[in-house]
This record gives C-alpha cells, sequence and structure tokens, in this order.
C-alpha cells in the first residue's frame, strides 16, 4: 500500500486525503496548527465542485449549512443606503451553486477521514529528500513514496521542492483582509458594502452566526510585511483604509481586537509543472485562482478527485496535470477580469456600477445582462468533464 502524505488539513488537504484513502492509500497529513480550522470566510461550490461533493455523499450536509444570504446592500458614506441586490447575483451565484462558510465545510471534510487518516498537528515539514524521507520540526523523520503539498499560496512544501514563492506569483494588484466583528449592524443574512475608487469594505452575517465577517479590498502596489506578523498587517490594513467613512473606522477598530485576522495579496500562483519528484501540489499551493476568482474552494474540490484517481488508476501526475490543466486555466482567467467589479478604479465606474445595479430589475434583456454577470463563472466552473474513477 502506497504511503503518501499530505501538507495542510484544510480544504485541499482534507479532501485529496478523503479520495486517496478511498483508493487505498495510507495517509498521513501534517498541520502546523494545533487543531483542524474552523473559521474563516464564505466560500462558493459550483459546477463540477458540487458533483465532487454529491460524489463524497456530503451535498444534503453542505445544503443544511449553507450561508442562506438574502441581499447585499451598497451603503454610502453617511450610511443611507444605495441599493440592494440579490445575494445570489451580487456572489455570481446561478442554479444549484452552493456557499458556505469554509471551517464549515472543512469540518464536514474531516469528520469523513478522521478515523482513516493519520492527523498530526502543530508540526510542519522542514526537509524533503529525494527518497522520499521528510523531517519535521516536532517529529522524527519518516518516509514516503509520495508528498502532497496542499499547504496554501504560501507552501512550504512548494518552497522546498520548487524555490521561492516569488518565481511562481502574479499579483493583482490588489489587497484583502478579512476577520470576524460584532454584529452591531444587526445583519441577518445580508451583506453591508460601501466603496469608493480603488477601496471597499463589506460586513456580512450568515445564518445561525450571531457575529459577523468584515472584508476589505484595495488597490496598491506591492507592499512588503512579514505574513507572520499579524501587528504589523493590522497597521496596514488601517493605512489601507484610512479616511473611508460609514462604517469603516469601527470595523477597523474591531479588527485590532479580532484574533482570526487574514491578510493578503490578491494574486495567483502559476507553476509550468505541479510535480517533481516525489512531490506534487494541489489547490492553492499549486495553482491558487486568488480571492477574487470566487473558484478557489472549488478548484481545490476537484484537484483532490483527479489527483486521488489518476494516482489510483495508473494516470499519475501526468494524468492529473493533462485532465485539470484546462480546468485551472480556465477559473484563473476569472481572477483579473473579476477583481475590477469589486475594487472600482474610479468614482466615475463606480457611480455607473451602482447605476446599473439599481436599474437592473427594471431594464429590458435583464436576463441577458445578468448572464454577463453569472456566465462565465459558470462556464469555467463546468470546464471539466469529471472521469468515473474505478479502482
Amino acid at each position: 500500500m502506497t504511503n503518501i502524505l499530505i501538507s495542510g488539513a484544510s480544504i485541499a488537504g482534507t479532501a485529496t486525503a478523503y479520495w486517496l484513502r478511498r483508493h487505498g492509500y495510507a495517509v498521513t497529513v501534517v498541520e502546523r496548527a494545533p487543531a483542524i480550522r474552523t473559521g474563516g470566510y464564505k466560500v462558493d461550490l459550483r459546477g463540477a465542485a458540487l458533483q465532487v461533493i454529491e460524489r463524497m455523499g456530503l451535498l444534503d450536509a453542505v445544503r443544511a449549512r449553507a450561508t442562506d444570504m438574502r441581499v447585499a446592500t451598497y451603503y454610502d458614506a453617511s450610511g443611507r443606503p444605495l441599493t440592494t441586490v440579490d445575494a445570489d447575483l451580487f456572489g455570481g451565484r446561478t442554479g444549484p451553486d452552493a456557499e458556505i462558510m469554509r471551517g464549515d465545510l472543512n469540518e464536514l471534510l474531516y469528520d469523513l477521514t478522521r478515523d482513516d487518516v493519520e492527523y498530526i498537528f502543530d508540526d510542519s515539514i522542514t526537509g524533503i529528500a529525494e527518497d522520499g524521507t521528510v523531517t519535521f520540526e516536532r517529529s522524527r523523520p519518516r518516509a514516503f513514496d509520495l508528498i502532497v503539498g496542499a499547504d496554501g499560496a504560501h507552501s512550504n512544501v512548494r518552497r522546498l521542492t520548487f524555490g521561492d514563492e516569488s518565481a511562481f506569483t502574479r499579483d493583482l494588484g490588489h489587497y484583502i483582509s478579512i476577520c470576524t466583528v460584532p454584529n452591531t449592524l444587526g445583519l441577518d443574512r445580508e451583506e453591508a458594502v460601501h466603496a469608493t475608487a480603488g477601496r471597499t469594505a463589506n460586513v456580512y452575517s450568515t445564518r445561525q452566526d450571531t457575529r459577523a465577517k468584515a472584508l476589505f479590498m484595495w488597490s496598491s502596489p506591492p507592499l512588503t510585511y512579514d505574513h507572520r506578523d499579524v501587528a504589523a498587517q493590522k497597521n496596514l490594513l488601517a493605512q489601507a483604509m484610512d479616511g473611508v467613512g460609514w462604517q469603516v473606522p469601527a470595523l477597523l477598530d474591531a479588527a485590532r481586537d479580532a484574533d482570526d485576522f487574514y491578510f493578503d495579496s490578491v494574486a495567483q500562483i502559476h507553476l509550468d509543472r505541479w510535480s517533481k519528484g516525489r512531490v506534487v501540489l494541489v489547490g492553492d499551493a499549486g495553482y491558487c485562482a486568488s480571492p477574487a476568482s470566487g473558484q478557489g474552494t472549488s478548484l481545490a474540490v476537484v484537484g483532490a478527485y483527479v489527483l486521488a484517481g489518476e494516482l489510483a488508476t495508473g494516470g499519475g501526475t501526468d494524468g492529473y496535470e493533462r485532465e485539470l490543466r484546462p480546468f485551472v486555466t480556465a477559473n484563473q482567467a476569472l481572477g483579473p477580469a473579476n477583481i475590477k467589479g469589486m475594487v472600482i478604479g474610479s468614482r466615475a465606474a463606480l457611480w455607473f456600477q451602482l447605476t446599473m445595479m439599481r436599474l437592473l430589475p427594471h431594464l429590458p434583456g435583464r436576463n441577458r445582462m445578468i448572464e454577463r454577470i453569472t456566465g462565465p463563472i459558470a462556464r469555467a466552473a463546468n470546464a471539466i468533464t469529471l472521469k468515473t474513477y474505478d479502482h
């Protein structure tokens, strides 16, 4: 039985662990955090990813934990509502698309695997030898037949095997920050948005959540900061959003106290190959599409399914590349296009967007205009025909 190590117990890692174990492999997952990560923001599952979720027997559980968002409302600097749109249209969702909190999905995946997969928490990989010997920060060295890097856009496994991430990163010229804040606006399955030229603030509360999430996005040249220095990142956020009205000052104060603060560039990872020797990458580690794509979670879920299936049926990492590459390319293309609608570059463009949102329900050809918004996402989400992998 082939012995496989996965680095990272986020969605890419837990989903890969499930499919590898289902195909009969012995699987170990090492995770830097002391426990499974249950926080995070809301994520979408569309197209092929929903097919994979259904094949895992999780579709009903995912729908039971759906965010159930209703509307998104834009406000001006003084708090006056400008326009309200349907939450699915705001998120680019159509038909059966599902939205769920990232932590809820990861819990479901972890529960599927915890009894059959070895999880090692509070540890990480320090070295990978050509013969498959892996060294760890805390655990003793062990030998594996394959090492899967499922450890995110700043992948430690990718750095150890492929080199510095700067060689593979495409910066989209924006930054994003997300954290949990008190639901002082009394939001109920709704999003409240305030946008100015180059800066957007969004706060939302989902079903069964008494708190809220604050999300900030802004355009910026590359910033120099330590990915592990959260205090410095909070300062950078405050500087970036300084002078923005509405509820932003209060949200920034709340962000100072948040213990789940997330801050990163909006960027993509592009590699010519996702495997090298005994190492293969899945999810953001190999092909991060950026939060702007709205497809990062779907890429992780589909990538896990295809990787495990190709390994089990003889296609190997070459088959994984061949089957998944067009799907990744289609979904990564969404990022640069979508970011322009998430952070508006000028006051004139912002006025035009808000006016179109306000008029959309009353315009002739409304369905065609909605398809222009949702169509590219739906086509990318379905840009792969999933094999049925027998073993």
